[in-house]
């Protein structure tokens, strides 16, 4: 499916007085989709037929990605994104998912993560009841989180001007690199990953999306420890050759967390559910099964 399609089978809601576009299809248990930056929700077009067939899938853009509102004046924040997931499903009325997090979206299911615990250690009825992980290549640990060169210049005092001069060439040099060397892009699906982003000048807010990693920072004790602290199954799918979180972040996910749950997938980079969708539905499916078993 392109993107033209994959935005005609879409709707939108509100959120802090902007349009936020999201894809909802299937039915049965809810699984939320957490995309990257710098992309959007199309990110999971490849495992979306499979997944649809058996749940409930809810895929937001984020603000400032995708199809969703970009505003240029606006307090970009995970703790901000986090709000609207969670705002999509209340208005969806959804009380219990699945999350599948990939990237950006890592962060912002760990905040998730740390609101519900935050909620049963204070009493607090309500909110989302979250039924389990699932974790692709992303920034759990800031730590060992290795940002690419244009991330370094975005979050620099001259991100700004850096952002305003982004064209499709300096896009697909620095997107291609995180793949692996033999699961890359396709040339039309690179056209439309960059088109997506351009869409009313998406690029130029880079500097801006960008604060996420210094949040990261910030945010450490608390959303490592969501995680540490977890009770709800957890895995880990992760694409080893990527150079932003690949083994590196994998080994340090074994080294932190208690009976952790790791799938390495060989020669595979920053987006398995791009570069290996077969292999990612297959271990995702098994473990939410795994988990209904044990239950």
């Amino acid at each position: 499916m392109n993107a033209a399609a994959w935005k005609e089978g879409g709707k939108y809601f509100r959120h802090n007085g902007h349009n936020i576009f999201y894809r909802l299809d299937g039915s049965g248990e809810a699984v939320i989709f957490l995309h990257g930056f710098p992309t959007s929700s199309w990110d999971w077009e490849k495992i979306w037929p499979a997944l649809t067939s058996q749940f409930l899938c809810v895929a937001p853009d984020f603000i400032g990605y995708g199809y969703s509102d970009k505003p240029h004046e606006y307090n970009y924040s995970i703790l901000d994104q986090a709000d609207l997931a969670e705002n999509l499903l209340r208005e969806l009325r959804i009380e219990k998912a699945h999350i599948f997090a990939h990237d950006y979206g890592v962060s912002i299911a760990q905040e998730m993560l740390a609101r519900s615990q935050d909620r049963k250690r204070e009493r607090i009825k309500g909110g989302l009841e979250i039924l389990s992980v699932c974790f692709l290549n992303g920034g759990i640990f800031p730590e060992a989180h290795r940002p690419r060169l244009i991330q370094q210049l975005l979050l620099s005092p001259v991100g700004r001007w850096v952002s305003m001069f982004i064209n499709e060439g300096a896009f697909r040099a620095s997107f291609c690199e995180i793949f692996g060397k033999g699961t890359q892009p396709a040339e039309e699906d690179l056209k439309q990953f960059w088109e997506l982003i351009r869409l009313n000048k998406g690029h130029e807010i880079y500097y801006r999306l960008i604060s996420y990693i210094p949040e990261r920072e910030k945010n450490r004790e608390r959303w490592v420890n969501a995680i540490m602290n977890s009770r709800v199954p957890l895995r880990l799918i992760n694409g080893p050759e990527d150079p932003v979180s690949g083994k590196h972040m994998a080994d340090q996910y074994k080294k932190l967390i208690q009976k952790p749950d790791v799938v390495l997938l060989p020669g595979i980079g920053h987006y398995p559910q791009y570069e290996n969708p077969d292999a990612v539905i297959a271990n995702f499916l098994e473990f939410v099964r795994r988990k209904e078993e044990e239950e």
